[in-house]
């Protein structure tokens, strides 16, 4: 079995930075691709930003230029940095990894941008 545990979400004024974590346990293989996906309140989740074992990342255009995700494999841990946040930033932000071929969700973490 695997878990995923997010962890950096909290209230923080426009402009503010926060950097969000997950780690994976369990028994693990392999982990190829690495993401962070985000709910607002009566939306759809959409992905932020992921990234691959082999390389590269992909970001939603909303986040371009502000946003940063980064991996250590060997570490199990995805980050995402993001920095100037905006009011429309604001949801529950979900990490997504894909361990031994099978996609797992994290339980999410609240992030709140509000003067």
């Amino acid at each position: 079995q695997v878990q995923l545990v997010e962890s950096g979400g909290g209230l923080v004024q426009p402009g503010g930075s926060l950097r969000l974590s997950c780690v994976a346990s369990g028994s693990i293989l392999s982990i190829s691709v690495m993401g962070w996906y985000r709910q607002a309140p009566g939306q759809e989740r959409e992905l932020v930003a992921d990234i691959f074992n082999v390389g590269g990342a992909r970001y939603a255009d909303s986040v371009k230029g502000r946003f940063t995700i980064s991996r250590d494999t060997a570490k199990r841990t995805v980050w995402l940095q993001m920095n100037s946040l905006k009011p429309e930033d604001t949801a529950d932000y979900y990490c997504q990894m894909v361990v031994n071929g099978v996609g797992y969700w994290g339980q999410g973490t609240q992030v709140t941008v509000s003067s």
